[in-house]
């Protein structure tokens, strides 16, 4: 079975995937970063995601997998008298403070795991990131983020992040307060997106005429999910020297499954299509970062908000070496026959 998995990758042009997952023991040093932040958007309660998640148990399940496991704990946003439309003094030196705290838990930890949150933290995490490795992104949303400051019908950052980290979009002159210390850092050939499905007319454009990768659910329905995550890879990474940062967003997921977010779209992956992602992900030496966001634990029912936070501890968890074929504990070392 091995065998005809190494041809069926090497024909398929994934071999250097093959090669990292084995020939490499990835670490297990995790750094968990809290970032309760709302104000890319205008919705309360994004912000109580991080403490809801590690309230769900997420410390001790990751712990149960074997991670040395690390909590930084919650960054303290400063509450800016900020006259700027939509807030966005704020939101720039958030996303500062954040890609500082996200450059010191790389150089201490293997991993760094952000829990927003909104989306307009992927600003700050994958800067901070590109500040410690040459980095690649894999964008996992219903929508693609990359209005620009011009384009956008709200004018809320979360729905601009990708516009100010790609390096060949700073041409639009870009530019919002706040924003001031941002450089560009990621190539459009570095990044892609999975699961898009709410795509404005002005994303579209940009898309097309940058030639930017992306994959819609129509794509992932006609391709197939195991396919769709490895072409992303190996169009992003094509050497496997880059160090890989995946940007979660929960609404990526079908809102009949995780409904307690602020822009909830219909037709979206299903769990096991967002298992299959991270599975594919999680045994890769160059994964260094994740982003989890815009779970708002305070949308919906009681039993809408406990399955989303499910969903994302389980996403988050597999992204992080559980499994769904099961694993042998260490304690485990023989079975009793009598």
């Amino acid at each position: 079975m091995l065998r005809s998995l190494h041809l069926f990758l090497k024909n398929k042009n994934y071999y250097f995937l093959y090669n990292y997952r084995n020939s490499h023991v990835h670490s297990n040093r995790i750094g968990i970063l809290g970032a309760p932040f709302s104000k890319g958007q205008n919705k309360d309660g994004v912000d109580r995601a991080p403490d809801a998640l590690r309230h769900y148990g997420l410390i001790n399940q990751l712990q149960e997998l074997g991670l040395d496991v690390k909590d930084y704990g919650n960054l303290r946003f400063e509450d800016y008298s900020d006259s700027s439309k939509n807030g966005n003094v704020s939101v720039g030196a958030a996303c500062y403070k954040l890609a500082e705290a996200v450059k010191k838990v790389l150089l201490e930890r293997s991993k760094c795991i952000t829990l927003g949150g909104d989306h307009s933290l992927g600003i700050g995490t994958v800067h901070g990131h590109a500040q410690v490795h040459d980095v690649c992104v894999l964008w996992i949303d219903a929508h693609p983020d990359i209005n620009t400051s011009h384009t956008s019908p709200s004018g809320h950052v979360h729905g601009m992040s990708c516009s100010f980290l790609i390096k060949e979009l700073k041409k639009y002159k870009n530019f919002l307060p706040g924003f001031e210390w941002l450089q560009p850092c990621v190539k459009r050939s570095n990044i892609a997106y999975i699961g898009l499905r709410d795509i404005d007319p002005p994303e579209k454009f940009i898309l097309t005429k940058e030639e930017i990768l992306h994959f819609t659910m129509r794509d992932i329905d006609k391709l197939g999910v195991f396919e769709v995550t490895n072409r992303a890879l190996e169009a992003i990474n094509p050497t496997g020297k880059l160090s890989l940062h995946v940007s979660f967003d929960i609404d990526s997921i079908d809102k009949m499954l995780t409904p307690s977010t602020g822009t909830p779209v219909i037709g979206g992956l299903t769990v096991r299509e967002a298992l299959s992602i991270a599975e594919e992900i999680s045994s890769l030496e160059f994964f260094r970062g994740l982003d989890l966001v815009e779970i708002n634990p305070i949308l919906g029912s009681k039993e809408q908000i406990e399955n989303t936070i499910n969903v994302g501890l389980l996403v988050l968890k597999t992204f992080l070496g559980y499994s769904r074929h099961g694993s042998i504990p260490k304690i485990i070392q023989e079975i009793p026959a009598s």
